[in-house]
């Protein structure tokens, strides 16, 4: 098969065993630190796409989208529903109502944040469902005040199914004997584990019904309603359009970019600037092939000069030298893409196994939003991270095959 000249001689170059071992050994380490970047760059980007995503699909999966309230009980709440679901971003609509607390136990205290809900209307909101590790939501029955709590409450009050605890409301009761907090028995029906600590360990959910009897309201008055939108990024025009269209002032909204709004960006800021500095990494990487070259230049002077003289031209000899290090480039680039692919779709179930095998957990949900190490590899990634590795390479290629163009043969040939 038919090679240019200047392909042919750069890719023996490549494959030749050199003179000079320091040499081989300098273009070696240049390939592995190359493959090393492009593999730990892929790694820590699938990393940050896997918080991302589990933000996205886990934490706001549970969190509302976005609520319209009122500053009073809300009597008839379908027909506000109805009229929200008239706009084309709202997928499903629940009612809701919040109130925090504590709950005790044995002597043990947990603050918490019950969401009141209908069983049959959150499933359409929410994803709870999918996470329980006992009972369900369904078991929340009205005038039963059953509570549904999260895995890492239920440890810490030392608790489970069937059992009793006590919520502690803010509100005081007035009686004769003075002020007293306003309590209230509720039996544990439910336990889920989300993944996401500050929901396995602060939030609580009850029947509708009853935190309307604790809180002295009319049967089926609630706080407000939860909306879920088809495009969760559009949820504070949306949300603020909707309570506008209800009335100006008579009930407001609320959207999750004001309780996670902070935890997502800083999630999209921290992926872009690790991004930029793992791509200083390849970088440095990439440029030691300027190095390599330079020393292959000075070790093939004597070839360089061969070449002139029997009528290559600079341009040849400097596309010689640019095929060496884009060869390099190459190579470097498809052993960290291949090892980099490979890890990612591998380091969740790994480090799973190391916390089991050392007995530690690396991420504490008391820290952390989640408990475990998500990765999501996207292809786009990846093409992208291996493009700047080969561009990085090719321009690293430039310097020493121009020096080696500007090779004079009488020099070159004068003590050979």
């Amino acid at each position: 098969m038919f090679k240019p000249l200047f392909v042919f001689i750069g890719t023996r170059y490549t494959r030749a065993k050199r003179r000079n071992h320091f040499v081989s050994f300098i273009s070696l380490t240049s390939m592995i630190g190359l493959a090393l970047g492009v593999l730990v760059m892929i790694v820590v980007l699938s990393v940050m796409n896997g918080f991302d995503h589990e933000m996205r699909s886990r934490v706001l999966g549970m969190v509302p989208h976005a609520t319209i309230e009122s500053p009073t009980p809300i009597d008839d709440w379908r027909s506000l529903a109805g009229k929200a679901e008239n706009n084309p971003q709202v997928l499903a609509v629940a009612p809701f109502s919040q109130m925090q607390g504590l709950l005790t136990h044995d002597g043990k205290v947990q603050k918490v944040l019950i969401n009141a809900v209908d069983p049959k209307e959150e499933a359409k909101v929410s994803i709870i469902g999918n996470f329980f590790k006992q009972g369900s939501l369904q078991a929340l029955a009205p005038g039963e005040f059953g509570i549904v709590i999260g895995d890492n409450a239920a440890k810490k009050l030392g608790v489970g199914i069937g059992q009793k605890i006590t919520f502690v409301s803010p509100e005081m009761t007035v009686t004769p004997a003075g002020m007293f907090p306003r309590l209230k028995r509720f039996t544990v029906v439910g336990i889920f584990h989300v993944g996401a600590g500050e929901i396995d360990g602060y939030v609580a959910m009850t029947h509708i019904e009853d935190l309307a009897r604790l809180q002295r309201w009319k049967p089926g008055q609630v706080q407000g309603i939860r909306l879920k939108f088809a495009d969760l990024f559009q949820a504070p025009r949306t949300a603020w359009q909707i309570s506008q269209s209800l009335g100006d002032g008579e009930y407001y909204a609320r959207d999750w970019t004001r309780t996670h709004g902070n935890l997502y960006q800083a999630i999209r800021m921290e992926k872009a600037m690790i991004g930029l500095l793992l791509l200083l990494i390849v970088a440095v990487a990439a440029f030691n092939i300027i190095s390599t070259l330079v020393m292959v230049v000075n070790d093939k002077k004597g070839d360089i000069a061969i070449l002139r003289t029997l009528g290559a031209t600079p341009g040849q000899i400097m596309r010689i030298f640019m095929v060496q290090g884009t060869v390099i480039g190459v190579f470097g680039t498809a052993i960290g893409a291949v090892l980099g692919i490979f890890a990612a779709l591998n380091v969740s179930a790994a480090i799973a196994g190391l916390e089991h095998l050392l007995g530690i957990k690396f991420l504490n949900a008391d820290v952390y939003f989640i408990d475990y190490l998500p990765s999501q590899l996207l292809p786009a990634d990846v093409v992208q991270v291996c493009a700047a590795a080969l561009v990085l390479s090719f321009l690293a290629t430039l310097y020493p095959a121009w020096r080696a163009a500007r090779t004079q043969p009488a020099e070159a040939l004068r003590y050979e």
